[in-house]
């Protein structure tokens, strides 16, 4: 169990390192574009279609480790007001939630690859590109970041610390 925990950890902390590294695509893509249309040269294609696709990426793949560091927005003035045992059980009930959420788009996400497979679908814009290497990260993004939840849900660590502010 140690081992397949390490693996997952080791997938984790790598799509997080590949969504970083978007960004700074991200980064170099747009300036690269500006600069060209400044002088006058149509940017080129690809350019700005990569864009896009990393912007979908960095998402996908950059969720679930922001889920298990607490990174994502959630506001804690709700569960600062509360005592420690409602404030335990109302964080738990809202980290289930999350779970049925991310299940559900995750389901909905294999769905939509299997049709993309199925039809052949392909993003036609700059290239020819097949769909479904963009909807592959739904199920697996959304997938991972049901497990993230149910650590919250499940496991000793709860999602909210019970105090408002910013604490950075």
């Amino acid at each position: 169990m140690r081992q397949i925990s390490r693996v997952y950890d080791i997938l984790l902390y790598a799509m997080a390192f590949v969504a970083g590294g978007m960004l700074v695509w991200l980064m170099v893509s747009v300036i690269t574009s500006v600069v060209m249309r400044n002088i006058g040269v149509q940017p080129f294609a690809w350019l700005f279609t990569s864009s896009e696709y990393a912007l979908l990426y960095m998402t996908m793949l950059g969720a679930p480790w922001l889920v298990r560091e607490k990174g994502h927005v959630h506001i804690e003035l709700v569960t600062a007001a509360l005592p420690d045992g409602p404030r335990r059980l109302l964080s738990r009930a809202v980290a289930l939630g999350c779970v049925l959420v991310c299940v559900i788009l995750a389901w909905k996400g294999a769905d939509l690859f299997l049709t993309n497979i199925e039809r052949n679908d392909y993003d036609v814009r700059a290239y020819f590109f097949p769909r479904w290497i963009l909807t592959i990260s739904f199920p697996i993004a959304f997938g991972l970041m049901a497990i993230e939840f149910a650590r919250f849900t499940f496991g000793r660590e709860l999602m909210h610390s019970g105090e408002a502010g910013i604490h950075e």
